[in-house]
Order: C-alpha cells, then structure tokens, then sequence
C-alpha cells in the first residue's frame, strides 16, 4: 500500500535529527571514578586540571561531535560553527535514556563518536575550553555504535561513514524524496502485519536500487489516547518497522536516519471518522536522495 507524500518540508524537519537506529544496543553503565584520581590530565605537553570546580562556567555548546583525536573534540553547531573542547577524566558523561528522558547512564569517553549530537557543559581554562559534563541521548549513542560496528572502522580515522554521517548533518534540508511506504497497525499496537512486513521488505528493494537512497522512518498515530501515550507509541512504531527492515530486509544501518515518532501530527486522514483514524495509524518509510549527490 505505497502512498507518496509530498509533505516535504515535515520531512525536513524530522530529518534534522542525527542519523540513527532502533535501540537495540545498550549503553553501558561504568563505575564511579575513584576518588583518588590525579589531580591532572595529560596531552602531550599540556597539564589539564581534574578539578574543575575552580574554573569559570564557560560556554554551553550544543551539535555535533564532528571530529575526535585523544582527548580532544570538536564540536559542530547547527550554524556551521565549531568548537574544539577537552575532555578530562573527570568531566562527567551522561546518557539520557527512558520514557521523558529521565533515567541517566555515566559513560566513558570512549563512547564520544563522531556523528554523536551532544549538549556540552563547559569550564574556562587558560589552555581552552573543558567540558564539565557532556550530555547525549542514549538512542543517539546505540546509532553511533551501530554505525561503528557495522562499518568495521573507527570514526577517528575519518572514514566513508564519518563523512556520511557529516554530508547527512550538513544537509539535512536538501533531500529529494523519492517514494513513501505507509505500513499500517491496530488501535495501541506496534507489532507488524504480514502484510506489512511484505512491503517494507519491496521498499528496501526499491531503495537498493537508487543510488545514494537512505531511509527516513516515521511513526504516527490516530488521535485517541493522549499526548504522551502517542508520541511513546509513535517511537515504537517507528522503531519496531526500523529493526525489521535492517534485521529481515537487509537494510544497512548506516544507510538509515533517525527513526522519529511524531504522534498525531500530520494526519493523512480525518481523524473524526474510524477510517480516518485507520489511515492515520502508520509509519512512513521515506526513500530519500540527498540533492548534493543525487547523479553522481
């Protein structure tokens, strides 16, 4: 049942987000440091204070870690701006995870991968810029780490998925759509028809078969429950047709964006009626093509 959409500038919208995939790897918790670290952290012939607390608040600095070496990172904002920061042993690494966000995991820094959106707390050194605490959301971190897995190559080498990834945030407004798929689901449920899962297997084929294709997953629902209930519903939705097409279709993960839940916005149909409602109750799965490399 494919339907084209032509509501691109939602798309472009939910495709601001970090190229992403399902949850299906958990961030790890680490210990709390000892505490009788070092009273400083050493790059080369700079001494990094482990003891923040003394130090100015700084800037906050919120993008995209687009390039790691040791215990530097550099920063990109949504403007093109980028801000080199160091990480200490000390700064405090935070994955937000769970229904709102709510529960944290302390990471380590290994876990600070380029592509990785971020919100940096910062601390004014003479050397620099510190982060205090940087914090991430643990979906984002499952889809760096999947990305990292998959391709078999670190970030910090600069390789073809790091640039993917980088090509992907620097446009994210300049896509073609090439085709939608809506799949659709029962009042309250996120698990797949054999209908479904039949048609997201031929998009995935479709999509092989343009050049340069990434897919854009969407979740939706009707307008019964509230808020909160629909837009976790929307995310599973989401999520769920996201697993099936990497783990029974093929489809690779760092040829994915962000699976996004929108809850009851942008209806395809009339909410007041039960077929509406019917129609409404879906995910779209978006065939896209970014304008910078389509042709090539």
């Amino acid at each position: 049942m494919s339907i084209i959409s032509k509501r691109q500038t939602v798309l472009a919208m939910v495709a601001g987000a970090a190229i992403a995939v399902p949850a299906s790897i958990a961030a790890q918790p680490v210990p709390v440091p000892n505490e009788e670290a070092p009273l400083t952290t050493v790059y080369g012939d700079i001494q990094i204070p482990a003891n923040l607390s003394e130090l100015p608040e700084g800037p906050e600095v919120e993008g995209i870690i687009s390039a790691r070496k040791g215990d530097r990172m550099k920063v990109t904002t949504a403007d093109g701006n980028a801000t080199t920061v160091f990480v200490s042993d000390t700064t405090d690494i935070r994955a937000k995870s769970g229904f709102l966000g709510i529960n944290r995991k302390a990471l380590t820094k290994a876990s600070l991968l380029n592509g990785l959106p971020v919100t940096v707390r910062t601390v004014q050194w003479d050397g620099g810029l510190i982060a205090s605490r940087v914090s991430l959301s643990s979906k984002k971190l499952e889809t760096a780490q999947m990305i990292r897995t998959g391709t078999a190559q670190g970030f910090a080498e600069q390789t073809a998925a790091t640039d993917a990834l980088r090509s992907r945030v620097g446009d994210i407004d300049q896509y073609n759509i090439k085709g939608t798929t809506n799949v659709f689901f029962d009042t309250g449920k996120h698990n797949l028809s054999g209908q479904a899962r039949a048609e997201l297997c031929n998009t995935a084929a479709q999509a092989q078969q343009t050049d340069n294709a990434l897919l854009l997953v969407v979740g939706y629902t009707d307008s019964v429950g509230d808020y909160d209930f629909n837009q976790e519903l929307s995310e599973k939705r989401a999520s769920r047709v996201v697993n099936f097409l990497q783990q029974q279709c093929g489809w690779k993960p760092y040829r994915m964006l962000t699976p996004t839940g929108m809850a009851e916005a942008d209806p395809l149909a009339d909410n007041e009626t039960e077929a509406g409602k019917a129609q409404n109750r879906r995910v779209a799965v978006n065939i896209l093509v970014s304008k910078s490399v389509e042709g090539l």
